[in-house]
Order: structure tokens, then sequence, then C-alpha cells
């Protein structure tokens, strides 16, 4: 070897030696920079005429492992999902109230029946009913503000929705650009580490708020798709297209469209895909799970807790009464007018009681006996001749019946048969009609409707019901518009929505009490109807579809529910007592100190209540069974999220261990570099002196 070719030799290891220690400084300058991945100089053997002739320096180049950095990705995806489930189911839970707190749910059911088992012990004192309906006013106040704070919550969940795809467009078109970096860079044979660094931390982030599938090109490049197969990011950018609704709950919301873009974000046509479920992953899909499922879910089995409650007092209620009983009897819409089939089985007592109790006249009504074909018109007229001419029936254009006594002196009292008593849809003819409803509501008939299918739905032609059937995770399976048309039945009714897409997955039906029943398929268990808009109005009873058809908890009537006014002023209206049946006429029918309905309601409260499609189960089991539902589900969610943070704490901690810089093996780096460097200057000293001496000997 010539010296010459040492020379070369040695400067090649020198320029070796300062690379890398500029790499070695480099890394421990960045050893606290977060997705910062050590770098290391590529060196390879330079060989000319078939002889070593030094060290070739190449780039610097990143040291990362693709299968740890994609394992950092996929559970990314499974932290961001759990963490915000996590996070509003806790908020959720924290609006149930502690179950040791008096203002919980479960502590204000348990205070109704506890305030009406005091009225007995109290000889029925001003205090302990004005305590029972109190208590019962200031449930309903809980149930309806939870369904409020609900909403709001739902309103929050939006929100972040809007603002997680708003942060996943940022980091699409950043990851588009750092793409373009890192090809024209390897095209130029130079180093990628910083912008693959930084593709790296981005990367990261978004696999937070969608599940996601890098795959890497060869030139350099990464595309992008979701955990569902949607492209977001491949030669193209893509972007995500959201309509928010600003932020408020609502029953459904538009699904978000997959756009292409231009490199500066500015989207352009639609690529035909949507994200429209929760298997998006991350924390998009998180959201819209609670955003389409949990908590719609909750508020439509409050509403059925609530409608419950207000069947089971108003029974009691309505086969109560006072004393003096009430001198008129105003009723509710339930959506019968006068000319419908009246549908009563059984008996009922209706009488004119004087102030003191005094029975004044009484009619006992069979409705078997009216037959088959017998109106409510029919019904009303019945009672006009039984009572005639102490107390007039009538019934408004509304649905509205009210009974009313002749003398200002006497009051109305309506009391069920013994043996066969009067029966629509399970429940009495009073309660059905409201006419001494405890609870009341302007939007709900607190009962069920008792229709067939022979009977006619009311509704004016062309009048409107949007159905919409979701999936057990929230996804929209299908909609429908259900069209009213003239002389329509309600067994038309299920012939349309049988015949309707929604009938792919599963099937309609009207059960026993007239309600309309939805029997999703196997394939499609855990699926459910909503009704965001409803136009139909049943006759001019103000009634719809949704509120007549029991498909959806959310038309209970809870957000006008009341306790009747005039028993929350009044104790003395609160109808503790009961008509004596075998009472004539001049004798007490009504006697004083009587709080027999007392012990009615509290057996009521501890029966079994009709939740219709949730069965049959007593008020407080039920609630027990929602709270404890939510209770377990964010237990659930906490844990699932700890597993999860700890997952991913754990594949970052195994990547950057592989990738990131230690400083220890960094300063062994450089001892080993400063080393190569103080052999190279030797080798090129010890040539430089062999030069000197041939000088020497020439000279």
């Amino acid at each position: 070897m010539s010296l010459n070719q040492i020379l070369s030799s040695a400067m090649s290891g020198l320029s070796a030696s300062q690379a890398g220690m500029q790499t070695v400084s480099n890394n421990i300058a960045n050893v606290n920079t977060p997705g910062y991945a050590r770098q290391k100089v590529s060196l390879a053997t330079s060989v000319s005429g078939g002889q070593v002739s030094g060290v070739v320096v190449g780039e610097p180049s990143r040291v990362a492992d693709k299968f740890l950095e994609n394992a950092v990705y996929q559970r990314a995806g499974a932290a961001g999902r759990s963490d915000a489930a996590n996070s509003y189911l806790d908020r959720l839970q924290s609006l149930l109230g502690a179950t040791d707190s008096t203002s919980s749910l479960t502590a204000q059911l348990s205070s109704i029946s506890s305030a009406v088992s005091q009225i007995s012990g109290l000889q029925g004192t001003s205090q302990s009913i004005a305590l029972f309906t109190s208590n019962i006013s200031n449930t309903l106040d809980t149930l309806n503000g939870l369904t409020k704070d609900v909403s709001s919550l739902q309103s929050d969940v939006e929100s972040e929705v809007s603002d997680t795809v708003a942060r996943s467009n940022v980091l699409l078109q950043k990851i588009n650009d750092l793409n373009d970096q890192v090809a024209r860079l390897q095209g130029l044979g130079q180093s990628t580490s910083g912008p693959a660094d930084e593709r790296m931390s981005a990367l990261q982030e978004l696999s937070g708020l969608m599940s996601v599938n890098v795959r890497e090109q060869s030139d350099g490049r990464v595309f992008i798709d979701t955990a569902s197969g949607q492209t977001l990011l491949d030669t193209r950018l893509r972007q995500l297209s959201y309509n928010s609704g600003a932020g408020a709950a609502q029953a459904t919301y538009p699904s978000i469209d997959i756009r292409f873009a231009a490199d500066d974000g500015t989207m352009g046509a639609a690529t035909g895909e949507k994200i429209d479920s929760t298997s998006v992953g991350g924390k998009l899909g998180g959201l819209l799970d609670m955003r389409d499922r949990v908590l719609p879910q909750f508020n439509e089995q409050l509403g059925q807790l609530f409608s419950g409650l207000s069947q089971q007092l108003n029974k009691v209620s309505n086969e109560g009464t006072t004393l003096p009983p009430p001198n008129t009897m105003t009723g509710q819409a339930n959506g019968l007018v006068g000319s419908d089939r009246l549908g009563f089985t059984g008996k009922a007592t209706f009488a004119v009681v004087g102030k003191d109790g005094t029975l004044i006249n009484k009619t006992t009504i069979d409705f078997d006996a009216l037959g088959a074909g017998a109106t409510v018109d029919d019904a009303v007229a019945a009672i006009n001749a039984g009572l005639s001419p102490d107390a007039t029936a009538s019934i408004d254009a509304k649905g509205v019946l009210s009974i009313s006594a002749a003398s200002s002196s006497n009051g109305i009292a309506i009391a069920q048969d013994p043996d066969t008593p009067s029966d629509r849809a399970g429940v009495g003819f009073s309660q059905f009609f409201g006419l001494n409803n405890i609870i009341r509501s302007d939007s709900s008939a607190l009962a069920p409707s008792g229709f067939t299918s022979s009977d006619p739905t009311g509704f004016t032609a062309g009048q409107t019901s949007q159905i919409v059937l979701r999936d057990s995770n929230g996804k929209v399976l299908s909609q429908y518009t259900l069209t009213s048309a003239a002389g329509d039945t309600w067994g038309d009714t299920i012939n349309n929505l049988n015949a309707s897409p929604l009938a792919k997955y599963g099937s309609f039906a009207l059960d026993d009490s007239g309600r309309v029943a939805f029997t999703p398929n196997a394939s499609s268990a855990g699926s459910s109807i909503s009704i965001p808009s409803d136009s139909t109005n049943r006759n001019g009873t103000g009634l719809s579809f949704s509120a007549l058809s029991g498909l959806t908890g959310n038309a209970s009537g809870l957000a006008n529910a009341e306790v009747d006014p005039a028993m929350l002023a009044d104790t003395s209206k609160v109808p503790l007592a009961q008509l004596q049946l075998t009472a004539a006429v001049g004798e007490k029918a009504v006697g004083a100190g009587d709080f027999r309905n007392s012990t009615a309601f509290i057996d009521a409260l501890s029966s079994n209540a009709d939740f219709g499609k949730n069965g049959s189960k007593t008020i407080d089991n039920f609630a027990n069974a929602l709270v404890g539902g939510i209770g377990s589900m964010a237990s659930q969610a906490s844990d699932t999220n700890d597993d999860a943070s700890a997952r991913l704490n754990d594949a970052v901690s195994r990547r950057d261990s592989y990738a990131g810089v230690n400083i220890d093996e960094e300063l062994a780096q450089m001892v080993v570099l400063q080393n190569s460097y103080s052999a190279a200057a030797r080798v090129m000293t010890t040539a430089s002196d062999m030069y000197d001496a041939l000088l020497g000997m020439i000279r």
C-alpha cells in the first residue's frame, strides 16, 4: 500500500469518527425529546482497484423497529377509546349521585314509599300527605333533571366528536406533507430521520384518535387505513367532512364523510366512504358509542322508569277518592275520541257523593254488556243515563273526558268492580282516561293505548314518522319514513313497517296492550328503535305515533310530567279513601278518616309494573338495575382504561428502549469514536513522518 493510500484511509477514518461523534452528540442532545429515534452513521468499506481504500460515510439513519411502532399505533387506538368511555361514564355515574345520598335517584324513589307509609301511621295528617306528594314531585324533577343532564352530556360528546374530526384532519395533512419530505430525502440519498420522527409522533396521536393500519411503502411513504378498511391516506390526501350541528344533542347525527383533498387540506369530491359506527375505534369510536348508544339508551330507560312509576301511582289514585270528592273530574287526552271503539271489558261504578260522604246516586257500567262494537260515546251515554240528573259526562274533540256533579255540594267518585274490574290494555276506565291521575302529562296518555289491528290510526294522510334502527353499537342500520294514508288501520301500519327496509333486521307486531313491538333478528340482537321526528296527530288529540306506539321510552311524557297541581296545593284532594260499593243511596259511601288507599299505594309501589319491552318488575328493581348497570359499566370502563393505558405504556416503553437514546451507551460509543479518531490521527502522523524521512533521504 502506498503512502497516499495510507493517508487516504486515515482521512476517511477521521471523517467516519467525526460523523459518528456528530451523530452521538445529536442523540445526546435529544435524549428527552418525545418521539426521537436515535441515529447511527452508515459506514461501508471503500474498495478501489481491488484494494481496501478506507471507509465510505453514509447519511445517518433512524434506529427504529416498524413492528414495535405498529404495536404502539394499535394499542393507542384501544387506549383512546377506553379513555373516552371512562371519562363520560364517570360523569354519567356522578349525575346519579352517591348510593348513600338523599338526592340520588334511588333515594328519591324510596322516599315516596317511606312517605306514603307515614300517612296511615300519622292518621293522614296534612304534613304526611304533603310529604308524599312533594316526594313524588321531587322524583319527577330528578328524573327530568337527569334527562336534561344526559342530553347536555350528549352535547358535550358531540362537540368533542367535532373537535376530534378536526384534529384528525390536521394530522392527516401533516403526515401527508411529511410523506413528501421523507420520499424526497430518501430519493436524494439524504437522511430522513427528522421528518420520519415527526411523522411517527403524528401517527401515534392519530392512532389514539381513531384506530388505523399503517403500511410502509418502498419510497419511504406510509399509507393509512381505518380499522374497518377505509383509506385515509395513500398517494392522495383524504379529509373527514362532518357537519356537527353545533354540538347540540340530537336524535340522529350525520355520518362522517371521507373526501379527497388537496395538499393544503381543501376538500374535494367524496370518496363514497363514510365513518358512521364505533368500529372506527380510538377516541372517536368511544365518543360515537357514548353519543349514539349509551346515553340515548339511558335516557330511554329513564322514560320507561317514569312510565312504570306513573302507571302504578295513577292506578291507585284512580281507584280512590277524597272527602269531599271533587265536583268535577277532568281527564287527559289518551288518543281516543268519541267515535272510537271503546274496547273495555268488566265493570266500573260511577257515583255522586255529597260533601259529607253520603251517596246521592250511583251506576255500575257493565262494559261487556255494551257490546263489542260500543264506542266511547256509548260509554259516555251510559254514564249519563245512570247518573242523571245528578251528574253529566262529556268528551271533547281532543278526547278529554270529564264528569261533573250537577250540584256544587256534590262530587264524583269512581271505583273498580272488585270481581270483574274494567279493563283496556291492563288499566281501568278512570285511569285510562286520566280522570283522577296524581301524575299528569300533556304529551303522553300515561297508559297503553289498547289499539288492535282493526282500529284506525286516526292520522291525517301525509303525516309522517321517521323511524331509525341502530345496532347494538349505535350504528344506523336502516331508516324509514312511515307516511300515513287515509283510512289506515294499525294493522296497515304494522304491514307497512314489515314491508319497509327495517324488516330486514326484525319484525313488527301489536302486543296485547296495543304497543308496537319490534323483535330484532338473531343477527341484529341488541338493536334499538328511535323516532327523531314525528308530525302525526291522532284525530286532533295532540298524541302522535311515537306517543301512542310505545316503540321508544323517549316519548313517555316525562318532559311535561307533574303532580296534579290541585293535589300538590291541597292535601285533601289526594285520593286516600275508597268508595264503599255496598252503600245504598242515602248511606255513607265515603267515611272520614278513611286512608285505605294509602295501603294500596304501598302495595302498588312494591308490586310489578309494566315496563314494556323491558318486562315486568318492581319500580325499585328497575331503578336499581338501571343505576347498577351504569355503575357496572363505569367500573368496567375504568378497569379497561387502566389496562389499555398500561398496554400502551408498555408498547411505548419497548419501542423507546429499542429506538430511544441511552446516555450510557452513547457515552461509551463516544469513547470508541474518540479512540478511533486518535488511531486514524496516529496513522496520519506516522505516514507524515514516513514522507519526511523519504524527503530527507532525497536531500
